[in-house]
């Protein structure tokens, strides 16, 4: 297991790495953990739902990805709430306070379990992650994930503390100390993360560290920027508020309060044609070639923001100059006539009018939709794949001219088309199709002469990228020792 000292220490992407570096050392690992908090998500070859990074973490291994690699996701609706999907489907909103007590833990503690149990019957080695910090004593009794999760598995536990934000030996010592006896006993090592600068400055900090923790450190892992592994959560998102950019085709990804599933958008951040950023500022809209509409886990309440933060205005009116507008799922949702809620699925707001660009009305349904899709899209002859994670059903307005944007292979229907710079479609990943991508960029190419990009390829060379630069500060043989019990 890779525990952390607190959130977003790399713990994810360390998991990424192990799984690649494992199975070039002809093992079958595969990813666990056991409870995720996070709008990302994505839909297994079966239907089901899990957290992105468990996706990720699995293509990285090499296997298709399954629910019990993440049975129990999160999925933030508001400060307080989250929709709970256990084994794949969702099972309703719990609040934190509701969610978090002692009171009918057991039930979910077995279903994780059973999960893990299924999984390490098939793979070897399970390359677990903890969540957060470890040494939240406070929950301890109705933790799912961290330290009684190693204890039902079995697992030695390396602790990953983060460098780069400071307090690195009180963190990972405080970590250790906090820790009950036997679960002390399990911390076997350290990976100190995102180390910048001279790493031969931090050998006397390795020894010092080791010392006091009473573990050996494992490896210091370098901060890396030109290495691209899809993040887990959007708070990288700040960091992409970037101006456009010329001699290349400029994306705006509307920046919504309640953006889900931002990972759609990663291919097109490796595409050299192609400058991609994140914004709500109406200036920087009006720069754009294309705008694109993400999806969002509360699509009425960021409708009422966009009329009264001036974006949905500034949409229309670059529409109106020849600006390509694209929705995906809530965004295709926020593109239509009206978006209804009369039985308050997302809340108190029953019905509001879209943007009006395509000729669809939505109304929210308590039934989630999760299921991967193959398709073709208007025009095309490459069959294309993606999922869909929806709540509502979608109808379009047919006495308008307007036709589906896709045919699935089942011959049924997704998604609208109103002309050639407006449409929308609850298809996540159709984006990492380079049939759909040249599509969307084709009315747009006169303005470069720059290579397409095989995405798949490139992902395959960003997995082998991270075992590499792991693998050269990570103590390997040490970590094998420690796994055969040896250490």
């Amino acid at each position: 297991m890779l525990a952390g000292t607190g959130s977003d220490v790399g713990k994810s992407v360390l998991a990424s790495a192990l799984c690649r570096i494992f199975l070039q050392d002809g093992y079958h690992p595969a990813p666990f953990k056991a409870q995720n908090m996070a709008l990302n998500s994505f839909v297994t070859p079966d239907g089901l739902e899990i957290g992105r990074a468990q996706a990720v973490q699995a293509e990285a291994a090499g296997i298709p990805c399954s629910s019990d690699m993440n049975p129990l996701l999160l999925k933030p609706s508001s400060d307080h709430t989250s929709q709970v999907v256990l084994n794949g489907k969702p099972i309703g909103n719990r609040d934190a306070y509701d969610y978090f007590r002692v009171q009918g833990r057991d039930h979910l503690r077995n279903e994780v379990h059973a999960a893990f149990d299924r999984l390490s019957s098939q793979y070897n080695p399970i390359v677990m992650e903890g969540a957060g910090s470890i040494s939240e004593i406070n929950l301890q009794e109705t933790d799912l994930v961290n330290m009684p999760m190693a204890r039902y598995a079995d697992a030695d536990v390396i602790l990953v503390a983060d460098i780069d934000r400071g307090g690195v030996f009180a963190s990972a010592y405080g970590s250790i100390m906090l820790q009950k006896p036997e679960d002390k006993k399990r911390i076997k090592g350290i990976i100190v993360n995102k180390f910048r600068g001279d790493i031969r400055l931090f050998e006397k900090g390795v020894k010092m560290m080791e010392e006091i923790c009473g573990v050996p450190v494992l490896g210091v892992i370098p901060y890396y920027k030109d290495i691209h592994i899809e993040e887990e959560d959007s708070l990288s998102l700040d960091y992409k508020h970037l101006q456009a950019e010329k001699g290349k085709i400029n994306i705006a990804v509307v920046l919504l309060r309640h953006i889900s599933n931002f990972t759609d958008f990663d291919r097109l951040e490796m595409d050299e044609r192609v400058h991609l950023y994140y914004t709500n500022n109406v200036d920087e809209l009006k720069k754009a070639d294309i705008i694109i509409l993400p999806g969002s886990k509360s699509t009425l309440d960021d409708m009422y923001e966009l009329r009264r933060n001036g974006v949905a205005k500034a949409i229309l009116q670059a529409h109106r100059e020849g600006v390509t507008v694209l929705g995906i799922c809530g965004g295709y949702q926020l593109l239509g006539q009206e978006i209804s809620d009369p039985n308050g699925v997302e809340g108190s707001i029953s019905c509001l009018p879209g943007l009006g660009l395509l000729p669809i009305k939505t109304t929210m349904t308590g039934e989630k939709i999760t299921r991967q899709v193959e398709f073709l899209f208007q025009g095309s002859v490459e069959r294309c794949k993606g999922y869909e994670i929806h709540m509502g059903e979608t109808t379009r307005m047919t006495e308008t001219g307007a036709g589906p944007l896709v045919t699935f292979d089942d011959g049924h229907t997704d998604g609208c088309m109103a002309g050639t710079h407006c449409f929308g479609t609850y298809i996540h990943g159709i984006l990492d199709n380079d049939a759909f991508v040249n599509f969307l960029l084709e009315p747009f190419t006169d303005k470069l002469e720059v290579k397409e990009l095989d995405y798949q390829t490139y992902k395959e060379e960003q997995y082998n990228k991270l075992a590499d630069h792991v693998r050269k500060h990570l103590n390997v043989p040490l970590l094998y020792r420690i796994m055969q019990g040896e250490e």
